[in-house]
């Protein structure tokens, strides 16, 4: 337990140095580049969340879905779509990465859950934030959940391909395909591959599946992701019960 204490005190220290800028790559390249928003701006979704869960307290062992508002859209249709699964949802709109890092001690590990759905990147990347940045605090995103849930399982969605931000999808892509090799080196890792699906045999995004804001899905849009997420996270967890 001490071991483990020490370990999350070092990846507090570390997420200090990613909210500074510290984050390894090309230092000219990054110092072109805008810093993450500062975390805090969302303590009003975390306090609710610990509000609500002082009234209702998640059961512990179940699947976390946390992320930005793609979660939190789906919110309301998580429950079917992943049956039989018990789920937590905490979708908070407009977070990055570096926002669910942040709050993991207040919005992750307290919950001990078997496994976690995560979608986060769109808007880091929307926010001029490099593949290689996104990358780096996904590994130390890794760090936290292996110091304190190191049987915990995570499954992480691809970024999507949206019509509102295509022309950020080449850093999107890249930083699919550093998740993917991120994921491919660790056998507690997990990548939903949800983008290939979105799009046409034109390279596009597939019209009718976003809402009008052409950035979030739409009901056809859900249901791509509750297919690709079945044939991993559904399938894997539920033979695991």
């Amino acid at each position: 337990m001490r071991r483990r204490f020490l370990k999350a005190t070092l990846v507090f220290w570390g997420i200090v140095g990613v909210i500074a800028g510290g984050i390894p790559g090309s230092v000219a390249e990054e110092a072109r580049l805008p810093p993450y928003p500062d975390p805090r701006r969302l303590e009003d979704a975390i306090v609710a969340f610990e509000t609500q869960d002082r009234i209702d307290p998640p059961p512990p062992g179940a699947v976390l879905c946390i992320g930005s508002s793609s979660i939190r859209y789906w919110h309301d249709t998580l429950a079917d779509d992943l049956q039989p699964l018990t789920l937590i949802p905490r979708g908070f709109g407009g977070s990055t990465l570096l926002d669910v890092l942040f709050y993991s001690s207040r919005v992750v590990t307290p919950y001990r859950p078997r496994a976690i759905l995560l979608y986060e990147g769109d808007n880091d990347v929307s926010g001029g934030i490099s593949a290689a940045r996104v990358k780096a605090t996904f590994e130390q995103f890794v760090e936290v959940v292996r110091a304190t849930l190191p049987e915990t399982r995570l499954y992480v969605l691809s970024l999507k391909p949206s019509p509102a931000r295509w022309h950020r999808w080449p850093v999107m892509n890249e930083t699919n395909d550093r998740l993917r090799q991120t994921c491919a080196d660790d056998p507690l890792l997990d990548y939903i591959d949800i983008a290939s699906p979105m799009l046409g045999s034109d390279g596009l995004p597939l019209p009718g599946i976003f809402l009008e804001d052409q950035l979030h899905l739409n009901r056809r849009g859900y249901d791509i992701w509750t297919r690709e997420v079945r044939k991993v996270m559904v399938k894997q967890e539920t033979a695991h019960e």
